[in-house]
């Protein structure tokens, strides 16, 4: 029995061994194998990752549907992965979530691949006076970012930021801008001809973009009725940034023969954003310039007043835009939104850099130097509560700032965005609307015009002013106490009279620019031949 327990024991301390072993060569399989998916992993994602810069998204399949929803991006922890929300597509070249209709490029997986010039190199590649494009070849310094592809490869259009444009302009220099032709601070934040604080009018500009028409005249009639009066006496004034198609030019006419300002904001305000990112100078110029030959023609000014533009959506044209106001003389662009800041800037003029970065997504701002003012749109800060609220982004349009539910709402948001001008530097205070906004919330109207009412009659310091008169102060700086008497902000102070029409022309036109098309304009002057565009802008068919 002895013998026949040690056989036992023994035969059980084998097969022990034997299943240890078994084991153990079992877990070294496994570590292998997981060793072998994880270097296969990693040569995928190293794979994947190699040519995509930092933060950028990207598809792994193509296609409609859930496909164009989907992406992902190489991070220093590994893939991550996004969906968009159901009714969105991701848009490749702006990286970002919008409406499935406005995205056209589902069938891409990555951003598309730009040469880059060689503009810094360990030793100099081309003569004095000339840059290297991404091919080494050498072409003139000033070629590059001048809206031509000059390099082979295309690479002199390519890195055209104010980071990286060779020819960009030069850092703010107060001994060489000085006013009243230029003006520019290091930091934007600097007040005209270095007065007090205290000794600043507070301007606010109130402005509205797109087509004036019969589904906004009476709202413009309850905001400005005659009785809002600045502290000098004059009727408060607006600027209108104006759209060609629906407009009813009689309604401009009257509006301008009030004293406000127009502006121009393009014949065919083109959908597509990105139209006006990349648009020639040649495309500006019909837009802008177009624009304004058709408010001068059938609205009847003859001022030279009509000197403003404002984009589309906002969406800054670069360089070209810039180049296109200077040749066609405008005065002032209000296109570009400054980041939310405290304090907010002051316009500047486009000689110099630009203040601050070029804020927003895809955005094309210039980076040369231009005779041109922007009267830049500093964000307004939405926070119900900004001494205890988590920071939020700011909105530059009234009606971008989607938090705003209720009339006390907006109420709060005025008086606080007033008092970060008002208490600080008192740049002048944008609020920036389209008319929609107001008229289908009366409840943010009755908040709008308390607020307006409430300001005129506790401030004797703050006047509701046009963009033009906004530059014309900035040009000759002058403390309250000289705002009253100053001469540019007495001009059609108090206008009284009748229309230029009572009854416009209702002219309903064609255009082979549009066709299929009969539309109506309404105007206090003889009817056009054809309904004016692009090519057409005076409408008598002559393209």
């Amino acid at each position: 029995m002895a013998l026949y327990a040690r056989v036992a024991t023994l035969a059980a301390c084998l097969l022990f061994a034997c299943a240890s072993a078994d084991t153990e060569r079992m877990h070294r399989w496994r570590r292998q194998a997981e060793n072998a998916t994880a270097k296969k992993e990693d040569s995928l994602e190293q794979e994947l990752c190699k040519s995509k810069d930092a933060g950028e998204w990207f598809r792994l399949v193509t296609g409609d549907g859930d496909s164009c929803r989907d992406v992902i991006q190489c991070t220093a922890s590994g893939i991550q992965a996004i969906r968009c929300p159901a009714g969105l597509f991701f848009d490749i070249e702006k990286q970002t979530c919008d409406w499935k209709d406005a995205v056209k490029n589902c069938q891409l997986k990555s951003k598309e691949r730009k040469a880059k010039p060689l503009l810094y190199t360990d030793e100099p590649l081309c003569q004095d006076g000339h840059l290297a494009c991404g091919d080494r070849n050498c072409i003139e310094r000033g070629l590059f970012c001048n809206g031509e592809k000059d390099c082979a490869d295309g690479s002199d259009e390519n890195t055209c930021d104010i980071d990286n444009d060779p020819n960009s302009a030069p850092p703010c220099d107060p001994s060489q801008c000085v006013l009243p032709d230029c003006f520019c601070s290091e930091d934007g934040t600097v007040i005209p001809g270095d007065l007090p604080a205290k000794d600043v009018p507070q301007m606010i500009t109130i402005t509205f973009d797109d087509a004036i028409n019969n589904n906004n005249i009476e709202l413009y009639k309850e905001i400005f009725n005659g009785k809002r009066k600045n502290p000098n006496g004059c009727d408060i004034k607006a600027t209108y940034f104006v759209s060609h198609k629906y407009s009813n030019y009689s309604a401009v006419q009257e509006t301008h023969r009030k004293g406000h300002e127009i502006a121009v904001h393009s014949i065919t305000h083109n959908d597509d954003e990105r139209f006006w990112s990349n648009a020639t100078v040649d495309d500006w110029g019909k837009e802008m310039a177009g624009m304004r030959v058709i408010i001068e023609k059938f609205s009847n000014i003859t001022d030279n007043s009509v000197v403003g533009v404002r984009a589309p959506y906002l969406r800054v044209g670069g360089n070209n835009q810039f180049t296109m106001m200077e040749e066609q003389a405008f005065l002032y662009d209000s296109t570009i939104t400054a980041p939310l800041s405290n304090p907010p800037l002051w316009p500047y003029t486009m000689y110099f850099r630009m203040p601050h970065r070029c804020h927003g997504n895809l955005q094309s701002c210039p980076t040369r130097s231009h005779a041109v003012w922007e009267m830049v749109m500093n964000e307004l800060d939405r926070r119900e509560d900004p001494s205890n609220d988590e920071y939020l982004p700011g909105c530059a349009m009234v009606d971008s700032c989607s938090n705003i539910l209720t009339g006390d709402q907006f109420y709060n948001f005025l008086n606080h965005n007033f008092d970060r001008h008002y208490e600080q530097n008192r740049a002048p205070l944008g609020l920036y609307f389209h008319a929609a906004w107001l008229r289908n919330n009366p409840e943010f109207l009755e908040a709008f015009l308390y607020w307006v009412d409430e300001i005129l009659e506790s401030h004797n310091d703050v006047y509701f002013v046009t963009m033009t008169q906004v530059i014309q102060w900035i040009q000759n700086p002058r403390t309250i106490s000289e705002a009253k008497n100053f001469e540019p902000w007495r001009e059609k102070c108090a206008v009284e009279g009748i229309p230029a029409c009572w009854v416009p022309h209702s002219c309903k036109l064609i255009s082979k620019e549009v066709p299929g098309e009969t539309i109506n304009l309404q105007t206090c002057l003889r009817c056009p031949t054809n309904y004016p565009w692009l090519n057409d802008p005076t409408g008598d068919g002559h393209y």
